[in-house]
């Protein structure tokens, strides 16, 4: 399961990082931005909702043993981990609650989800001014994590990808 959640949420992470990259940049009043934006939405409460179940996988199997290394190598893969599940988590709700302070509110795939504030500009921003720079951090980490899966398999060699593959 781990592993399967791995992947969805990889895949769904670097989407959503492109496309919200993307969409910021494109002006007001395009039909295509705001069929943009609810995608993203929607991919983005998936990933929350898909983010909690593999906490709770995780809570229930364990974190698969690392292969051998040095002390400040397992530090920063640890901790590298620990900030990309915080970001999984406080994208998506930064995000939503952003969306929470807009008149249009959230849809998820079609449905209207609740809103939980008003209409208030200053709020909306400071939230979505959090999800963007979050949303550089997150290409960071993402980064940094890729980095480090490359390091194992190509230097190191040391069978660390072969254990997220199927």
């Amino acid at each position: 399961p781990m592993i399967a959640l791995h992947w969805l949420m990889a895949i769904a992470i670097i989407a959503m990082l492109c496309i919200g990259f993307y969409m910021v940049g494109l002006p007001r009043g395009l039909p295509f931005k705001s069929d943009l934006i609810n995608f993203h939405k929607s991919l983005g409460i998936t990933a929350f909702l898909l983010v909690l179940i593999r906490i709770l996988v995780r809570l229930a199997y364990g974190r698969p043993p690392l292969p051998p290394m040095r002390t400040w190598q397992r530090a920063v893969a640890s901790i590298t981990q620990a900030l990309l599940y915080a970001g999984m988590v406080a994208m998506p709700l930064t995000g939503y609650l952003g969306s929470s302070f807009n008149k249009f509110g959230t849809k998820l795939w079609g449905i209207a989800l609740p809103q939980w504030g008003w209409d208030d500009k200053h709020l909306r921003e400071i939230f979505f001014g959090i999800h963007g720079y979050l949303a550089w951090i997150m290409a960071a980490l993402v980064i940094l994590h890729f980095l480090g899966a490359m390091k194992h398999q190509l230097i190191d060699r040391d069978g660390l990808l072969r254990r997220m593959l199927p």
